[in-house]
């Protein structure tokens, strides 16, 4: 067999190890992704949290405070309420406003997180513009409600909780616009 026939199977056969080995790295990453969410306090933001029939504590009060946050969009995008005080275990309707203020539709999704990071596991939001992209049209405006109510075995020395959304434009949503002259 001549060099280039056996540089060619050993190619072959490092090649055949990469791919295997890519794959293998693939499927590891499922479980190194849930251990990193449970250890950082993310969860699937895609799905309403499920929330067990709880009672109000009347005898302990928290203060929510809301925050807002655009990436690369030319969103306006605020809370319409900048805190509220409430009790453990109360169902608690709020608002964001947001405004595109673009010329042309463009589609965002948002992204929570919590302050103090381990408030993310008593957080439950019932219904929320984060589960699903947001399409707004140029210059449209729109007043979105976030219903949640906090688990009243939130850990007591938790006073003060905040919960940030950050819009992020969803890639490949916006229409593309026809060069001059193109009559396509």
């Amino acid at each position: 067999m001549s060099d280039t026939a056996n540089e060619n199977k050993r190619l072959m056969l490092r090649l055949g190890i990469a791919a295997v080995a890519m794959f293998g790295f693939g499927f590891a990453l499922v479980p190194f992704y849930e251990a990193i969410c449970q250890v950082t306090g993310l969860r699937n933001i895609l799905q309403p949290d499920e929330v067990v029939n709880t009672q109000v504590d009347r005898n302990r009060s928290l203060v929510v405070e809301f925050d807002s946050n655009v990436h690369d969009m030319a969103w306006t995008f605020r809370p319409v309420q900048g805190s509220v005080e409430i009790h453990p275990g109360e169902l608690v309707t709020v608002e964001y406003e947001v405004t595109n203020t673009k010329d042309e539709a463009v589609t965002g999704q948002a992204v929570p997180s919590y302050g103090p990071q381990i408030a993310g596991n008593y957080f439950k939001k019932i219904n929320c513009f984060c589960f699903e992209r947001q399409t707004l049209k140029a210059g449209e405006k729109r007043v979105m409600p976030v219903v949640f109510v906090v688990d009243p075995s939130l850990p007591e020395d938790v006073h003060t909780i905040t919960l940030s959304y950050t819009f992020f434009e969803i890639a490949g949503t916006r229409a593309e616009k026809p060069a001059p002259g193109d009559r396509s």
